[in-house]
């Protein structure tokens, strides 16, 4: 049985949405037609520029098809202090944008409402190519450390001062906040106050952190959480080769929730045991251009949660 605690949504780079520079993009509002096809009521905003910033218009898409923003998303370089002014320029325009529209449903044990704002590190090569790898995988000096927290800093409070809007962490494969060391660090520097988590279970596991143990060790700062499920016979392979995230993800690296290697039972019993109560979203990153089985991957993962009491 569903739990009424738990409402699952979805997010654009479910089409391979993830690159706005990249020729080809569904166009937004398919995204959104595909969303309410496939049964869901909320989805994020995606990367910045790919959905349209203008209120009005949004609000009347989204309702027209019965759904809500629930997170909006900065994904970028947080580690230069040369980006601050662009970074707080996305920050303020998602944060307008996503609070001018109806606020997605909320749940009986949720922290914080939504919308949320998650938070990503991306835009490295020398990470890029050595995501999943934190043996080889270079890591940042001291004084970038410090100069990526205080951009961090500024970016959540922007977002809970001015808009009230919840900013949460998201540890991502290919950037600088990935690994368990760096987990650990960027939460004893950010307080709770100012920023929490989101634990993305396919991330984790890619990153060679346990999804479920994870999930409990940081349970005090988890937000909101992403689900996806990686397909270990692609891992294997790809793991073996010099090769960027997303190209991983090109070749099928994940997969629909239920048919990888992710231990969603246990998942579902800590949340169960915790009282979890929000917002999860499907993930599955992939080509763009390799479009032909989206809805039936999104209907694939929503019955096996289903069937696992999502």
């Amino acid at each position: 049985m569903s739990d009424p605690r738990i409402t699952v949504s979805c997010a654009p780079c479910c089409w391979g949405v993830d690159d706005v520079s990249n020729p080809h993009l569904p166009p937004w509002r398919h995204v959104l037609d595909d969303a309410a096809a496939a049964g869901f009521g909320g989805l994020e905003l995606g990367p910045y520029g790919y959905m349209p910033l203008d209120p009005a218009l949004m609000a009347e898409e989204l309702g027209a098809r019965g759904l809500s923003i629930v997170a909006g998303t900065i994904f970028d370089d947080l580690v230069s202090p040369g980006n601050r002014d662009r970074l707080l320029r996305q920050t303020d325009e998602i944060c307008a944008m996503v609070t001018s529209l109806p606020p997605p449903a909320g749940h009986e044990g949720q922290r914080f409402a939504g919308p949320y704002l998650t938070v990503m590190d991306w835009g490295h090569d020398e990470r890029d190519f050595a995501a999943g790898h934190p043996d080889r995988a270079p890591r940042l000096s001291d004084a970038a450390w410090l100069g990526m927290v205080e951009n961090i800093r500024a970016i959540a409070a922007l977002a809970r001062d001015r808009h009230g809007v919840r900013a949460v962490i998201h540890p991502h494969a290919g950037g600088y906040i990935e690994f368990a060391g760096e987990l650990e660090r960027i939460m004893a520097d950010i307080p709770a106050g100012l920023a929490g988590l989101c634990l993305d279970t396919g991330h984790m596991d890619y990153s060679g952190m346990d999804p479920v143990a994870t999930l409990e060790q940081y349970w005090d700062r988890l937000d909101y959480i992403h689900f996806k499920d990686i397909d270990a016979a692609v891992y294997a392979d790809v793991m073996s080769r010099r090769i960027r995230f997303f190209e991983a993800c090109a070749e099928g690296v994940m997969c629909p929730i239920g048919k990888g290697r992710i231990d969603y039972p246990a998942i579902r019993a800590l949340l169960t045991r915790k009282g979890y109560g929000g917002w999860i979203t499907i993930e599955q990153e992939r080509d763009p251009q390799n479009a032909g089985s989206i809805l039936d991957d999104l209907a694939a993962s929503r019955a096996f949660l289903a069937r696992t009491g999502f």
